[in-house]
């Protein structure tokens, strides 16, 4: 790119205030690149743009800049504003700008560019998607519609019928695809076209193929089955190896999928997986497993689990998570609880009760199996990781900055704010929420999981049934339940801005936060990582008051969690008008 805006390599972009340039609170990273309508030429080099690897916001519109979006805008990680609007820019969507998952506003509109842009709908937190006047094609993705603002792919070659856009946007986004129908268009889709009935010649040589197909699977199945006799015959006797401390079941027998060792005095459950019922119980008797509606899990079956081989995730003092792995390649995640004083009928009601409320952040069971002693429950596996290893394992060259940090944490309090509401009457809180029970899912989303399976901690109370909830507790017994979520999800507050673990050799974060605001050293609470990035201090105080109200000592004091997520919604509002208002 090519103007002279008195910039060189002597002086500093921060210190010496280069045109267009925007820095940090304290001058050390550049935030912000704004260089409209400057007559630029060129072409667009995102590898050097993008060493600034805090910039969020870069803006380029109406120039005269040529080429490419290569791929390494991908390396742009902390993006969250692209404007390209009116350049001469061409050729493909690359697929790493749908990476950018802090990305909130894309205007490449009044470009040349051409290709596809499904990949971009992974970005789960746009607001504004503007590319009119492209030569764009393809369908028009299936967009999270409810969260964008701002809407246009008018003048493109886009096909197909127009996804459901919640009536927010009118047909004037969508002019110009000739290609295009559905709502709010006036065209509508034609009706699916059958496919034509086939010759009867090509139908007789398909069948001879068929038959011919099925004599040939027929012999190597035949033949896999000798093989295997013979195998069996001179296998030598495996050697017992400690599952406990490989996390991993190791048994050659169909059944094993836990990773545990069962008691040596009961031999029938020595050869049984944990999932077994006769591993935790003398009577054998068994309830089926069962299935909540999922598109993905129609025929699922109890022995399916036992069969299937199983990774020890995790262990505490509720029970056991596990990673199982089905014949067909179906990843679960499967948590087994055990000894929890629930009886089956009130444990039915509660997965029932809290399958019924669907939410898109909330990850529910797709199955459960509930026995008299042990009870699981099945779910998709979410190979994106947890909130406590983004914060505390290894990232992986992710960058996790303040606005991440508050997007999560406004999502959680809306999700929570929402089960609370619907969940009220029923009595039924999270009570075990933390870091490691909200997940990413593969859209980069946090999930909360594991609603609903705990009797909340600190609490002697049991499940409130339908039939005992008005006749033995009390309204506000009840509904203190849920404070108990609300101190749990300030902790959580607390390791977003903080970075530190929760509990650590004796090291306590609540009251360590504590002790440091006391001493009215509240800038020493903060992420140091969050510092070095020039995130707002004032923003992350009103965030570290927020979580202090959460961790109030008296439960009676703290907020519920509508009043929380209208709190921090304000400062992520904050946040994101601040990013173009700064100089």
């Amino acid at each position: 790119m090519q103007n002279d805006l008195g910039w060189n390599n002597i002086t500093d972009p921060c210190i010496d205030t280069w045109v267009g340039i925007g820095c940090d609170s304290k001058n050390q990273t550049v935030r912000k690149i704004v260089l409209d309508e400057l007559n630029f030429t060129g072409s667009f080099d995102a590898s050097s743009v993008c060493t600034a690897q805090a910039l969020i916001v870069l803006s380029l519109n109406r120039n005269s800049i040529t080429g490419l979006i290569t791929e390494e805008i991908g390396n742009c990680k902390s993006l969250t504003h692209l404007y390209l609007s009116g350049n001469k820019l061409s050729g493909d969507i690359p697929n790493p700008l749908s990476e950018l998952s802090n990305l909130k506003r894309l205007d490449i509109s009044n470009n040349s560019f051409s290709g596809q842009v499904s990949s971009l709908s992974r970005i789960s937190g746009l607001k504004s998607f503007l590319v009119q006047n492209n030569q764009l094609s393809g369908a028009i993705p299936n967009f999270d519609f409810s969260n964008l603002e701002f809407f246009n792919v008018s003048n493109n070659n886009f096909r197909g019928p127009i996804p459901d856009v919640k009536g927010k946007f009118k047909n004037d986004s969508f002019l110009g695809n000739p290609e295009l129908c559905g709502k709010p268009l006036s065209n509508a889709c034609p009706p699916p076209v059958p496919p034509p009935s086939e010759m009867e010649p090509k139908r007789s040589s398909k069948n001879g193929v068929l038959i011919y197909s099925g004599y040939i699977i027929l012999a190597l199945v035949l033949f896999l089955l000798y093989a295997l006799k013979l195998l069996s015959k001179h296998k030598p006797k495996a050697e017992k190896i400690d599952s406990k401390e490989v996390g991993v079941d190791t048994s050659s027998k169909p059944s094993g999928a836990s990773g545990e060792s069962k008691p040596a005095g009961n031999q029938s459950s020595q050869n049984r997986s944990e999932y077994s019922i006769t591993s935790a119980e003398s009577g054998g008797t068994s309830s089926s497993l069962v299935l909540l509606t999922s598109p993905f899990m129609k025929e699922l079956r109890f022995e399916d689990l036992l069969r299937a081989p199983a990774e020890l995730l995790g262990k505490g003092k509720h029970g056991s998570l596990y990673k199982v792995l089905l014949n067909d390649g179906m990843m679960l995640t499967v948590k087994r609880i055990k000894d929890w004083g629930v009886s089956s009928e009130d444990f039915k009601k509660r997965m029932e009760r809290i399958h019924q409320v669907k939410h898109p952040t909330v990850l529910p069971p797709v199955a459960f199996y509930c026995s008299k002693q042990e009870k699981l429950l099945v779910y998709e596996y979410q190979p994106n990781g947890s909130l406590f290893k983004l914060l505390h394992g290894s990232q992986n060259g992710q960058v996790f900055d303040w606005g991440s940090r508050l997007s999560v944490a406004a999502i959680i309090a809306e999700t929570l704010a929402i089960l609370h509401q619907e969940l009220r009457e029923d009595g039924i809180a999270h009570g075990n929420l933390k870091s490691t029970n909200i997940l990413f899912n593969n859209n980069m989303e946090p999930c909360i999981s594991e609603y609903g399976l705990m009797e909340v901690e600190n609490q002697d109370q049991p499940f409130i049934s339908q039939t005992t909830k008005h006749n033995t507790l009390s309204r506000d017994q009840i509904y203190s339940t849920f404070k108990v979520d609300v101190y749990a999800f300030g902790v959580i507050l607390l390791e977003l801005l903080t970075g530190k673990l929760v509990q650590n050799n004796g090291f306590d974060l609540a009251r360590w936060v504590h002790s440091v605001v006391r001493e009215e050293w509240t800038a020493e609470v903060f992420d140091k990582a969050l510092i070095s990035e020039g995130a707002s201090e004032e923003r992350m105080v009103n965030l570290l008051q927020v979580a202090l109200k959460c961790i109030n000592p008296s439960p009676n004091e703290r907020p519920v969690a509508a009043q929380i997520a209208v709190m921090i919604n304000a400062i992520k509002n904050e946040e994101e008008r601040s990013i173009i208002s700064e100089p």
